[in-house]
């Protein structure tokens, strides 16, 4: 937790409470723990990876594997757009990543294991029960040694707008760090709901409303600081007040961005929720997606670029085609989903590609499982194990390809399957130095069963 108390709190007293920091330590304590482990070789390369979980499973006939020459009950229901890549088809409400497809990969024989809805992908299924991120944590420290930037992350729509629903937690807590405890969890602003709420600021109830406050209380403390009302703090209690001031107050204030940039990224205007119909009782989540995906990875660049290594983000729980009482069919539902998605990806790959970090960002985007060959009588799909769609893009990989293939009905990897140990090893063998973290002292053997045991995708 991070504690402002207002101009009536002693200087002291503000700086000794709270932080960046979980597990019961404040940041300037979290500070000097990392410059000690920073002196130890931590086996961490210069890489970050943002996985965007499309919570509910997408299809991978409405994305990225359309089928088009199959029977009228297989094949996509929103047709196809050929794509930068010849022969390669994507379904059509992708026209942005179409014509980027040299500049990221898909994988077509990726499985999730299972048909159930639950977080698999991102977090570990057994006893560890740990977000790919907090096993990160776990070998690269929870904070960054010089600018105390949170490591590992989770940005929900509340990380955008205060009043987007809170993070879907029935099937799996994002958060969870399972069995490597508290000071591994993800750093969660605006988390809402029951997770924790890692930024606060207490100050005059009457003027804390938004987050336009917290930016303005950030700003007054940062020119009380100026004047040298530090004085008498030592080295990591200094360090941690101008971090918060700093790098890391900055990287989640979207304000600092150009204008421009944050036009490319909005998917607000793309599905107004006027736009999207109420019969669905998923229509708040629509909306939430619709209004929020965009700039949910912008920030996520943003927290990359300054220093964090792993961002879990995903939006409300929206991909769920079954076209019942609660979801829509899949024809319309990707007309909510489809836009801002294609949009939000696209202007990540540009945006990151003119910014110099396409080398140094690795993006995942994927779900907990996949969708039935044949479309249901009311124009949906229903849960799937056998075969998942699958992005990357960046993190020095090899990109501009289509990795595997599948069935001709789009069920089944024809050729050999990719499954979720396949997807960890990429992005722990992307992070980490993998030799060296089998020689790190003290590393639980669970952690590093996950980290090792898997091939990374072949190909990539």
């Amino acid at each position: 937790m991070l504690h402002f108390h207002d101009s009536r709190s002693s200087r002291r007293s503000f700086l000794q409470v709270g932080g960046l920091a979980l597990g019961g330590l404040t940041l300037p304590g979290l500070l000097a723990n990392r410059a000690q482990a920073a002196a130890n070789n931590r086996p961490v390369k210069d890489k970050s990876c943002i996985f965007l979980f499309l919570h509910g499973g997408p299809s991978q006939f409405e994305t990225f594997d359309p089928k088009m020459d199959a029977a009228a009950e297989i094949r996509s229901t929103t047709g196809e757009i050929p794509t930068k890549l010849s022969g390669i088809t994507f379904c059509s409400t992708f026209p942005k990543l179409a014509a980027l497809n040299d500049k990221f990969s898909i994988v077509r024989s990726f499985r999730t294991g299972d048909a159930n809805h639950d977080i698999k992908p991102i977090v570990s299924k057994g006893t560890l029960g740990a977000n790919i991120g907090s096993l990160y944590a776990r070998v690269a420290g929870s904070n960054h040694p010089a600018t105390g930037m949170p490591l590992n992350a989770c940005l929900f729509p509340r990380a955008i707008e205060p009043k987007s629903l809170p993070a879907v937690e029935n099937f799996g807590r994002f958060d969870s760090a399972g069995q490597l405890g508290a000071a591994y969890a993800p750093f969660v602003p605006g988390g809402g709901g029951s997770f924790q709420k890692n930024l606060e600021l207490h100050l005059d109830k009457t003027r804390v409303d938004d987050r336009r406050n917290l930016l303005a209380g950030l700003d007054k403390l940062n020119r009380e600081a100026d004047a040298g009302k530090l004085d008498g703090q030592d080295k990591f209690q200094q360090q941690a007040f101008q971090t918060i001031l700093g790098g890391v107050a900055k990287a989640f204030d979207l304000s600092q961005e150009d204008a421009k940039t944050i036009a490319r990224y909005d998917t607000a205007p793309l599905v107004r929720p006027d736009q999207i119909s109420r019969k669905w009782n998923n229509y708040n989540n629509y909306v939430d997606n619709s209004q929020t995906l965009g700039k949910l990875l912008l920030l996520a660049r943003r927290l990359c670029e300054a220093g964090c290594g792993f961002v879990t983000v995903t939006t409300s729980f929206v991909w769920d085609m079954h076209a019942d009482v609660n979801n829509a069919p899949c024809e319309e539902g990707m007309a909510y989903m489809g836009h801002p998605l294609d949009h939000a990806v696209s202007a990540f790959i540009e945006d990151t590609k003119a910014r110099g970090l396409n080398e140094k960002i690795l993006l995942v985007a994927c779900g907990e499982m996949g969708r039935t060959p044949r479309v249901n009588k009311g124009g949906g799909r229903d849960h799937w194990g056998g075969l998942a769609p699958l992005l990357l893009y960046g993190g020095g990989l090899k990109m501009g390809q289509v990795i595997g293939q599948s069935t001709r009905d789009g069920g089944e990897p024809q050729s050999e399957p990719v499954g979720n140990e396949n997807l960890v090893a990429t992005i722990f063998d992307t992070m980490l130095d993998l030799p060296q973290v089998r020689l790190m002292p003290g590393l639980p053997n669970d952690v590093l069963r996950l980290m090792t045991s898997g091939s990374p995708i072949a190909g990539l």
